[in-house]
């Protein structure tokens, strides 16, 4: 079995059943540690900026790499979006959420690095999840020079072989030929984004499948000062 042929048509699925196996059982057995572990409460300082940025930019990214590369091909031709106008539209999104994203990360990544308190409380795994998050985030912004480079020749082709390729693994007919004449920067970003969700279970990462929707409906909580009796 050739390297390209393992990178794009097998490790994606160990990722995936990495990533859905793993959640799961963490979820069912862990929960206590299923949370944002977060440190605010140790320093404030620039955490409120920092923080939003990041989960701003990284959300909006996640968000245009579903409609990207998984939403039917079809449906951008459909809504009259053409694919040069598609691939501007990535660009674009990319370069303003992924400079907010690089931005809230350099500083969260400097506060856990070198702020004394928190990086007495933190853990290994949080400084590397970061560190790979970043990486993977500054990969991608390598990427938009290239897309720039095609766009300016009207030549959308590497953008639909991305997409082709990512919906030929989510079909079970992985076609990793389709990335042999991409860039290999695209290639390095993919395999970087791939093992975020091989990480993913193992980390602080989880919290972003839950939320507490229970909360909205329970009922309050009463609080009683305790006092002296004479």
């Amino acid at each position: 079995m050739s390297l390209m042929k393992f990178l794009f048509a097998v490790y994606p699925y160990i990722c995936l059943t990495v990533f859905v196996v793993a959640s799961w059982i963490r979820y069912d057995y862990q929960q206590y540690t299923w949370k944002t572990d977060s440190s605010m409460l140790l320093s404030k300082k620039s955490m409120v900026v920092a923080s939003n940025l990041f989960h701003i930019g990284i959300l909006s990214i996640f968000g245009g790499h579903f409609a990207g590369l998984v939403l039917p091909h079809g449906l951008w031709l459909g809504l009259g979006i053409s694919d040069m106008s598609h691939q501007w539209i990535a660009i674009s999104a990319g370069i303003v959420f992924g400079l907010m994203c690089l931005v809230g990360g350099a500083m969260l990544w400097w506060r856990r690095m070198f702020n004394p308190r928190i990086r007495a409380t933190g853990r290994k795994n949080d400084m590397f999840v970061i560190s790979w998050l970043m990486i993977t985030l500054l990969l991608g912004l390598m990427t938009v020079p290239f897309s720039i480079g095609h766009a300016n020749h009207n030549d959308p082709s590497v953008m639909l072989l991305l997409a082709e390729w990512v919906k030929s693994i989510l079909l079970l007919n992985p076609q990793p030929e389709l990335l042999a004449t991409v860039d290999p920067i695209f290639r390095a970003h993919i395999f970087f984004g791939m093992t975020v969700f091989l990480i993913f279970p193992f980390t602080r990462l989880v919290h972003i499948l839950t939320a507490p929707l229970s909360y909205v409906g329970r009922a309050y909580q009463i609080v009683r000062t305790k006092r002296r009796i004479v």
